[in-house]
C-alpha cells in the first residue's frame, strides 16, 4: 500500500515557491518517517521542484510513500538539459541574472539531489524536458 502525493508547479511563481515540498515534508512527518529521512527528502524535492519554477514553464513533483522508501518523480516540459553531466558539477548554473538576485539559481540543485537521495535517475531531451526520480529509502541514520 502507499500514499500518493502530487502537486502542480507553475514555471517563474516565485510566490509559491517550496509550497510543493513543504507539504509532502509535512505528510512524511505525519506518517512518521524518521526525521533524518525526512529532511533529506525535503532538501532534494525543494531543490528538484525550484528548478522547475526556474527553467521550465511549469511541471509536477509527485510523491509516493510506500512502508520502505519514498519515490519523488519531477517531470516539466521546459527546456531540457543539455548536458547532464557538466549540471552536477557544482555551482554550474544557467539561471538567469534575475534569478541569481533573488538568492536563486546558485548551481546545486542537481548536486544536492544526488546528495540527498539514495538514488536518483535524471532523463532530459533538449527540447522536450527533464523527468527526475529520485528514491529514499526510510532508513534513519541514527539507528
Amino acid at each position: 500500500m502507499s500514499v500518493k502525493l502530487n502537486y502542480a508547479c507553475e514555471g517563474g511563481n516565485f510566490d509559491v515557491a517550496g509550497e510543493a515540498s513543504a507539504k509532502i515534508k509535512k505528510t512524511l512527518q505525519r506518517i512518521g518517517i524518521p526525521a533524518d529521512v525526512v529532511r533529506r527528502i525535503a532538501i532534494g524535492t525543494y531543490e528538484a521542484e525550484m528548478n522547475v519554477i526556474i527553467h521550465a514553464g511549469g511541471g509536477n513533483v509527485c510523491a509516493e510513500v510506500f512502508p520502505d522508501k519514498t519515490i519523488i518523480t519531477v517531470s516539466d516540459e521546459g527546456p531540457g538539459i543539455p548536458d547532464i553531466k557538466q549540471a552536477l558539477q557544482e555551482g554550474w548554473s544557467t539561471a538567469p541574472d534575475y534569478v541569481r538576485q533573488m538568492g536563486f539559481g546558485a548551481g546545486m540543485g542537481l548536486p544536492n539531489m544526488v546528495k540527498c537521495s539514495d538514488d536518483i535517475d535524471i532523463q532530459s531531451t533538449v527540447g522536450k524536458g527533464t523527468n527526475i526520480v529520485m528514491t529514499f529509502k526510510h532508513k534513519s541514520e541514527d539507528l
